[in-house]
């Protein structure tokens, strides 16, 4: 059945170790991203000034810290179901008339014959990424880089 050897050679081609690959790459630089934002917001913490009676305290001075965010799990899933049908049909309709004139028998006999063979393809698929982020406190060396950079004594 050529129809059926086509499509399960196309459905083992499927390019699995790249749709892996990709899912990888795409974490590690979805985390980048997140890191770099971290940063920046830490950046960003430490210009801005908040007044506090007569004194202005940036952010960071006040033990604020920027949240941290990380991929703990990634899971790809594909799920592919397909269904070939062959069918055949054989039809025979055998018609006989007879009939009797004076003398004379007459017989007639048709015979009419059919054969249809038909194939049905169908595939269905769907596929689906999750990723699992969770929220973290800022890496130990950072903390106690803010705590040494910002300690003041607050009144």
């Amino acid at each position: 059945m050529a129809v059926a050897s086509k499509v399960t050679r196309q459905l083992l081609s499927a390019p699995l170790p790249e749709i892996v690959e990709r899912l990888g790459s795409s974490v590690a630089q979805a985390q980048w991203a997140l890191d770099r934002n971290s940063v920046a917001l830490a950046s960003e913490m430490a210009q801005t000034e908040v007044e506090v009676g007569d004194k202005s305290y940036n952010l960071l001075t006040l033990g604020f810290v920027p949240a941290f965010y990380s991929f703990t799990e990634a899971t790809v899933e594909a799920k592919l179901s397909f269904t070939i049908t062959e069918s055949k049909e054989i039809s025979l309709n055998v018609g006989v008339q007879a009939g009797v004139g004076v003398g004379v028998f007459m017989a007639a006999a048709s015979v009419d014959v059919g054969y249809a063979r038909k194939y049905s393809v169908s595939a269905e698929g769907m596929s689906s990424i999750a990723a699992r982020l969770v929220s973290l406190p800022p890496p130990n060396m950072l903390s106690q880089v803010l705590k040494r950079a910002y300690e003041q004594d607050i009144e």
